[in-house]
């Protein structure tokens, strides 16, 4: 499988200057996430999203959409639990990845029985890029790494300065929005090789 330890988050306004950068800088994983464009939008995003990411040999997950990601020719989907559900998006992802957002046990653990091969799970922190979320934590996420087998990726409100728990947890890996835009354009590079130097260090 062809997930790394960071996943960065982009959605449209990120194709252009965030990925590029990040790309260079080592991020390994991009995931595109939309809700505020057109179906055919979204499929055009995603298709420069799958050419800049093929250049570096890097991961690209479409969320919700798994007819988008299959078009594109992306590496999975990633399916929120309102979406698809995993056997029918199966039956059109084939052998590509397919995620699961969760947010307790229960939701892991049904996850992985129908076949997911990853889940995320959040948030962990308090976050802006989304609303009405409920806080998880550390405990919660250690819990429901102890609880399944299949990788956990951590969400919300990560940055390079409290991934060090998040990580301790034992989790495969995190996925990054804001933690990795703050600042200006010139500190994108910067707020990745703080990320991949911690994990490199071993935190």
């Amino acid at each position: 499988m062809r997930l790394n330890r960071i996943c960065f988050i982009s959605d449209s306004g990120g194709i252009e200057n965030a990925v590029p950068v990040l790309l260079k800088a080592g991020v390994k994983w991009i995931q595109y996430r939309e809700k505020n464009r057109t179906r055919r939008e979204m499929f055009h995003d995603a298709r420069k999203l799958r050419e800049i990411t093929k250049e570096f040999d890097a991961c690209f997950i479409v969320n919700d959409y798994a007819d988008i990601a299959l078009a594109v020719g992306a590496d999975g989907v990633h399916l929120g639990q309102d979406d698809l559900p995993i056997k029918e998006a199966r039956k059109i992802m084939g052998s590509k990845i397919i995620g699961v957002s969760t947010h307790n046990i229960a939701e892991a653990a049904e996850a992985e029985k129908e076949g997911a091969d990853y889940i995320g799970f959040g948030s962990i922190f308090p976050t802006a890029t989304k609303e009405d979320v409920i806080l998880q934590g550390i405990d919660a996420l250690r819990e429901v790494k102890q609880s399944v087998k299949i990788p956990v990726i951590a969400i919300g409100g990560i940055n390079a300065d409290n991934v060090k728990p998040v990580f301790e947890t034992g989790c495969y890996g995190v996925a990054v929005s804001s933690g990795l835009m703050k600042g200006n354009k010139g500190n994108i590079k910067e707020n990745a090789e703080k990320f991949l130097s911690r994990i490199a260090k071993g935190l």
